[in-house]
């Protein structure tokens, strides 16, 4: 079995307005690096179907799945909060970027892939049950959580969520749902100002101060999840793959660097290897520094290739 990547055209089609940082820009800059090294060989390449509204509901009401349909603009932008703009193509965009997760999970599930990397726009861990916020308009990663807690009898599921900012969506949809654990680390104080007192037993916040490096990065996670994972024993592990911790990225302010993002990816592995027969679906969030995001969204998948 190979790694899944899953991605489609339509995500290079999502524009929002002026010279906005989650640009298509980034697809382009990962798929152009994995293709100077030579790692398109080892992966199965899959275009991401469109969620059905059906999907989508097991984590958005169907009141705010119509009202992005209704919304969706014909030309020019619809603003949907200050950081959130649909164009022509974003309604197209969103939908493919929740479906790809469904795929992965359909693709692990079957054996037919050891694990998944989704790379998609827009990114997903912002948007809550009924609200768009942070770039993102549906929470991709929830998607596919859902789909395999539905569809696949998974009983416990983990989501592993690296990213800068706190993944206040996906908190939103799974803090009543114990079988759904919630790993995140993130800058704080910064946006989306939420997480650092809102943690339970199966939402693990683990809040960094502005300036961390990786070695407290490590240490916070070997502290913090490694612990609370062993105990959860998940049977599927999903990560919120986001790369603007990185230290080069310029919307925020922690200091990760590529060895970074391949030991957090091994340490993913090991636990997936332990306790959910290597199960890992991972779908990109954020990163906005092209070069470094390349690099590491690279690493990351070099190391889920083995």
């Amino acid at each position: 079995m190979s790694t899944a990547f899953i991605s489609h055209p339509d995500t290079l089609l999502h524009v929002m307005d002026g010279h906005h940082p989650e640009s298509p820009a980034r697809i382009s800059a990962i798929k152009d690096r994995l293709m100077s090294a030579h790692l398109y060989d080892y992966l199965q390449v899959h275009d991401a179907p469109p969620a059905t509204d059906s999907q989508l509901a097991r984590v958005h009401t169907p009141a705010y799945i119509r009202h992005i349909r209704a919304i969706a603009p014909q030309a020019g932008v619809v603003r949907l909060d200050p950081d959130t703009v649909m164009g022509p193509m974003t309604l197209a965009a969103a939908l493919r970027a929740a479906g790809s997760a469904i795929l992965a999970v359909d693709l692990v599930m079957s054996g037919k892939a050891r694990n998944a990397f989704c790379c998609v726009r827009p990114p997903g861990h912002h948007a809550g049950r009924s609200r768009a916020a942070g770039f993102c308009i549906f929470n991709n990663v929830a998607v596919g959580v859902a789909h395999a807690l539905a569809e696949y009898g998974i009983q416990r599921a983990a989501i592993i969520d690296f990213d800068v900012h706190h993944g206040d969506g996906t908190e939103d949809i799974f803090r009543e749902n114990p079988r759904v654990m919630l790993c995140s680390t993130f800058q704080h104080p910064f946006y989306p100002y939420r997480g650092a007192d809102t943690r339970s037993e199966h939402v693990i916040n683990v809040p960094l101060p502005a300036g961390t490096d990786g070695a407290a990065f490590r240490q916070a996670v070997e502290r913090e999840f490694a612990p609370a994972l062993e105990k959860f024993a998940p049977q599927f592990v999903f990560v919120s793959a986001g790369f603007d911790a990185h230290r080069d990225d310029p919307l925020a302010d922690l200091r990760l660097v590529r060895s970074d993002y391949v030991w957090v990816t091994e340490f993913i592995l090991e636990v997936a290897r332990r306790h959910a027969q290597g199960r890992v679906v991972s779908v990109l969030e954020g990163g906005y520094e092209l070069v470094a995001l390349a690099d590491s969204v690279t690493a990351h998948i070099r190391t889920l290739v083995g």
